[in-house]
């Protein structure tokens, strides 16, 4: 769908995400080829982790705008999606992390669980059809 035919409040939606996501994609890649380095270990790495999750939030925030600006029905249908998504990211996280401490299964950072969450999304995405 292009950009003309979109509803103003995915309009919005599209730009915010694509700002945030820019940023967190822009951090990440540099952390990945050794910009910061010099900083892992140290008190800046964290600050240098809150940046990154401040762009995590930023899209959510993003999220939750293009929800409450929508009509009614995708509204309560992207909310459904959401919280479907959310409790199964919750629910798999929460496994795994029981399997680390009594299974003595391998470790899973814990930022994994962002890109855990969007593709639950997507996959209950086509299950949620309607409002009901």
């Amino acid at each position: 769908m292009s950009m003309r035919a979109m509803d103003p409040a995915h309009k919005r939606y599209v730009i915010r995400t694509w700002l945030f996501m820019s940023g967190y994609v822009a951090v990440n890649v540099a952390a990945i080829f050794g910009a910061f380095d010099e900083i892992i270990g140290k008190p800046a790495g964290w600050l240098l982790g809150l940046v990154v999750a401040a762009l995590v939030a930023g899209q959510m925030w993003a999220t939750m705008r293009l929800i409450a600006e929508s009509d009614e029905f995708v509204r309560i249908l992207n909310t459904k999606r959401f919280v479907a998504a959310a409790g199964l990211t919750m629910a798999l996280f929460s496994a795994w992390g029981f399997m680390e401490s009594y299974g003595d299964a391998p470790h899973a950072p814990g930022w994994l669980i962002y890109p855990l969450f969007w593709g639950l999304f997507g996959l209950v995405s086509p299950f949620i059809r309607n409002t009901r």
